[in-house]
């Protein structure tokens, strides 16, 4: 059996979340409610849970800050909230689970069964990406947690040349020859790094724009990587491209 606590200001929404806990994830138990981030924070310390469910938006103190004033994370973390598109980037980008409410029972089976077949918690790493997104302007941000076939990867930024869409997976090919194969379409990787130096350049790839060597002419067109590699450039994302090359062309 596995813990879990759940963490809302809504008492509706826990109640919900409770009932569908036990009724559609057998295996969870609820040990505690908390209707604040100060009584999770002492509950927590009391029962250690093995999962917190835990909403964002709460007066006096969100999630983020409880998980900040935390002195160790010994639990597996899913977020519940209401859409909010910044927060939901920030969780992505450190591959978090979180659910939308109201909570569908579908994806709530799916997050809880993904947590228990985890082999090794990586949550302070992801945590520490996390809240570095949501405190720290996009320049600052180094790191950002992949989802691969073997649970997640820390990669940095600057390390990634390439992303090469394969079907339902993207290949990231790393300056040190490596590649990684990503549990996450090239769309899905897009949305975490558009807002960073990197560049959708073709229906089937995404290039760091740090590391483009050659812009060759043509049609579309195709770049030369800083690895030797070459990359072709769609006809309808080319002007994007010399725009973003060249930021005062008119």
């Amino acid at each position: 059996m596995i813990t879990a606590t759940i963490v809302d200001d809504e008492p509706f929404c826990c109640e919900s979340l409770a009932t569908l806990l036990e009724r559609y994830c057998p295996g969870v138990k609820v040990l505690d409610i908390c209707y604040s981030a100060a009584a999770a924070l002492k509950s927590i310390r009391e029962q250690e849970p093995q999962i917190l469910f835990l909403d964002i938006e709460m007066p006096h103190m969100n999630g983020f800050e409880m998980l900040e004033k935390l002195p160790a994370v010994n639990f597996e973390l899913i977020f519940t909230t209401s859409y909010d598109q910044y927060a939901i980037k920030a969780i992505r980008f450190s591959a978090l689970d979180y659910l939308l409410k109201p909570i569908d029972r579908e994806e709530l089976q799916k997050a809880v069964q993904k947590l228990t077949q985890k082999q090794k918690s990586t949550l302070p790493q992801q945590l520490e990406i996390l809240l570095q997104k949501i405190h720290q302007p996009a320049t600052t941000v180094s790191k950002i947690a992949i989802p691969t076939m073997d649970g997640l990867q820390m990669i940095s930024l600057d390390s990634i040349i390439s992303c090469a869409s394969d079907s339902n997976y993207t290949v990231l090919h790393l300056k040190n020859k490596q590649k990684i194969i990503v549990s996450r379409t090239l769309k899905e990787v897009e949305e975490m790094l558009e807002e960073y130096s990197f560049l959708r350049v073709h229906h089937s790839y995404m290039v760091s724009l740090n590391e483009i060597d050659k812009y060759v002419k043509g049609e579309g067109g195709y770049l030369i990587m800083s690895d030797g590699s070459n990359i072709d450039v769609s006809r309808s994302r080319k002007e994007m491209l010399l725009k973003r090359l060249q930021p005062n062309r008119s």
